[in-house]
């Protein structure tokens, strides 16, 4: 195991503890030398960590302790790299960008080992099916969501009907092939779900909608899952 990772591990131990565990114990569950086990507990309270106790007596953590912000684990980064990546590719404009500049702003401050493994990190993203690549609608999509403000749509179903829409947007989802937005539909006076491949012309509205968009995402989700646009 890394020692980054050791560390985290210490400390989620610890933290799972609120009477002192022995040094031992602590050692059998990672798997380390008891002496290993007394040098990453010196580190640990080198970067700030109130771990009170000694050998013979056991170890508790203080409440309050936080590793420093950028220390990651091996897995942790590779989700992140991934993550970032797959953002990057596949949702475009300001988001696609902001991927891109959190990434390198991570690696930049991240220490030389782990920045290592985050630039040799080989977790690909394959080519986006997604047609739509319109990253203005996008954009203006999830700043109405952000605002909690309505959205006219002309839209047309998958049927090719078209329909003027006031909808309040709530959550925007990036899937496979296609975009939806999940709403309130004024028209219909239910949930809907609109794929953004299939709206004609988009209008940003100043006119807040009358609910949380939380509040909205937990009765949606309470009610249905994600189906078939219409």
């Amino acid at each position: 195991m890394a020692r980054t990772d050791r560390l985290l591990d210490l400390v989620q131990m610890l933290r799972r503890h609120r009477l002192p565990v022995s040094g031992e114990a602590l050692a059998l569950e990672l798997d380390v030398s008891l002496r290993t086990l007394y040098r990453d507990i010196a580190t640990l309270r080198a970067q700030g960590a109130d771990i009170q106790g000694e050998p013979g007596i056991g170890y508790v953590l203080k409440p309050g302790f936080l590793l420093p912000p950028l220390m990651f684990s091996e897995d942790e980064l590779e989700a992140l790299v991934l993550g970032m990546r797959w953002v990057a590719r596949r949702t475009g404009g300001s988001l696609s960008t902001a991927a891109d500049n959190a990434l390198a702003r991570i690696s930049a401050v991240l220490p030389k080992d782990l920045r290592d493994q985050l630039d040799s990190t080989l977790l690909l993203v394959g080519p986006t099916v997604v047609t739509d690549d319109r990253a203005e609608d996008i954009t203006l999509i999830r700043t109405a969501i952000r605002r909690e403000r309505k959205l006219l749509l002309s839209y047309q179903d998958a049927s090719g009907e078209p329909s003027d829409r006031k909808i309040w947007p709530f959550a925007l989802g990036f899937f496979d092939q296609v975009r939806v937005i999940a709403a309130w539909c004024e028209l219909r006076n239910d949930f809907r779900h609109f794929r953004t491949d299939r709206i004609i012309r988009i209008t940003a509205m100043e006119e807040r909608y009358p609910k949380r968009k939380n509040a909205l995402l937990r009765t949606w989700r309470d009610m249905q899952t994600i189906g078939e646009a219409i």
